[in-house]
């Protein structure tokens, strides 16, 4: 009954304010004068046993409910109750036999202890609340990011919960293409960084470290800045200042908002890859319908064409003016025959589809077999050919090599000037081969060595101009299937010089007879 009483009229766990501990209070002298009736009653009756037990549940009432104070003066108070009316001496405060002390030593032990247990079961309580009411506002503001896909919408979403969750107002800076700290949010609206507050901005967005008041570094601005936390460093700077002009964040505010940054972190990363994902499909995209195109180009040119250089072969000039024209149409359709062939040779290099089969080949040969095929054409002008006769043979695919030497031969000869063109070959000091197709021209602008190999570019400024772009990317890119390297450079007496390199791998010295 005493039990059933103390639960009714208890106070809740946790009750706060001064109405509830007086409540706690009274309910407690309550229990402690029925627990005197309860005692009083089996006296009478003559059972004297335990009396001193009932004076437990009003101490542990107060010590669990009310604290540790409550409860040691709810233990002294039943004590003094339970010595006046049970312990003889009745009705006095005496105390004859040492031996009842203990129960008054147990009385406020009980409250000891039970306060104590109390107040850690609270703690505890406290805790678990707060860190579930963390969680849950966590869980809702990822829930929140997940629908956000662009930056701007980001930053509006982080500034607006961060100012509503601390009651703040809230800046968010990121850094532009100089990596220079930028406003890009504001709850409530903000028109610009001032001075102290780009500065710090700055200093936390390249440091990634909380600068202002309460920060790890102190600075003059009334904002405290904390990094968003990236991959490769701070994406972004949030900072958060008091309108009342005081700290901004106290206690365990920091380590929330820091995890709110993280969340925002999170999803501008997953924000970045999508970007690059969308925009790594643009470019494959891209790259699709070209190869397409290309393809398309080559294969439905490639018949007529072939129909269209079978006639002017056939045909057979009945005067000299015929002769010149007949020479001029079939010269321009051998270059566009060459420009198809090539369009579907770097479609099949760009596919991987490209088959090397690799044999010992005679430099010398390979040359005159290009020139054989330029010269119906009449694309061949004054000409210099150096191939040493003790030149090695190089391992080699002859279709790929010849390709590469026929659009470097027509690159010079286009290109050159007048001055005819030079093709060398020799070995160089580390035993592997260098064979180089040298022109007159202007040469190539200083630092586009490289650039020159790359599909459809054309050089302004330069002897470069001209042409579709494609010959050198096709020699580039079937010098290296076949393990080669080549280069391009301005010669020291005027034009430009374009060589393959054979690695001393691929060398075979040649057999000499006994």
């Amino acid at each position: 009954m005493t039990l059933a009483l103390a639960h009714r009229i208890a106070p809740a766990p946790g009750a706060d304010g001064d109405g509830g501990l007086v409540a706690g209070l009274l309910a407690t002298a309550a229990l402690i004068g029925l627990a005197s009736l309860v005692g009083m009653t089996l006296l009478a009756r003559g059972d004297v046993a335990d009396i001193g037990l009932l004076y437990l549940v009003p101490v542990m009432f107060a010590a669990i409910r009310l604290g540790l104070r409550p409860g040691l003066a709810a233990g002294l108070l039943s004590s003094l109750c339970y010595n006046y009316f049970f312990i003889p001496p009745r009705f006095t405060l005496a105390v004859a036999d040492p031996s009842h002390l203990i129960t008054l030593v147990i009385l406020l032990g009980v409250a000891l202890v039970g306060s104590h247990m109390a107040a850690r079961l609270r703690h505890q309580a406290s805790l678990a609340q707060a860190q579930a009411g963390r969680d849950a506002l966590l869980a809702g503001f990822a829930g929140r990011l997940m629908g956000v896909t662009r930056r701007d919408a980001l930053w509006a979403l982080l500034a607006e919960e961060v100012a509503r969750q601390f009651g703040l107002r809230v800046l968010v800076a990121a850094a532009d293409a100089q990596g220079i700290a930028t406003l890009v949010a504001a709850h409530p609206a903000h028109d610009r960084l001032d001075l102290l507050e780009a500065a710090a901005a700055q200093w936390c967005l390249d440091s990634g470290r909380s600068a202002g008041p309460g920060g790890q570094v102190p600075t003059a601005s009334e904002w405290l800045f904390l990094p968003v936390p990236g991959g490769q460093g701070p994406l972004a700077v949030v900072g958060v200042g008091n309108p009342d002009g005081e700290l901004p964040l106290h206690g365990g505010q920091t380590p929330l908002l820091e995890s709110l940054l993280a969340q925002a972190g999170l999803a501008l990363a997953r924000i970045a890859l999508e970007e690059e994902k969308l925009a790594l499909g643009r470019v494959q995209e891209r790259e699709r319908l070209r190869s397409a195109l290309l393809s398309s180009i080559g294969h439905d040119l490639r018949t007529p064409l072939t129909t269209v250089l079978g006639t002017l072969r056939a045909l057979r000039p009945l005067t000299p003016e015929q002769a010149a024209a007949l020479a001029s149409a079939r010269g321009e359709a051998e270059r566009l025959d060459r420009f198809v062939a090539n369009l579907i040779e770097m479609v099949r290099l760009e596919i991987g589809a490209l088959q090397r089969d690799p044999e010992p080949v005679d430099l010398a040969e390979a040359c005159d077999a290009a020139l054989d095929h330029l010269a119906p054409g009449g694309l061949v002008g004054p000409l210099e050919l150096v191939v040493p006769e003790d030149l090695p043979l190089v391992l080699a695919d002859p279709r790929l090599l010849h390709h590469c030497l026929i659009n470097l031969i027509d690159n010079a000869v286009r290109h050159g000037g007048n001055g005819g063109i030079r093709i060398e070959a020799l070995a160089d000091p580390q035993g592997g081969v260098e064979l180089a197709v040298c022109d007159r021209g202007p040469g190539l602008p200083p630092g586009e060595e490289e650039r020159i190999f790359g599909m459809f570019t054309r050089l302004e400024g330069s002897d470069r101009q001209g042409g579709t772009g494609l010959g050198l990317a096709i020699v580039k890119g079937f010098a290296e299937a076949m393990g080669l390297a080549v280069t391009a450079a301005n010669r020291a007496g005027g034009g430009a010089r374009f060589a393959l390199h054979v690695p001393p791998a691929l060398v075979r010295p040649v057999a000499v007879p006994a």
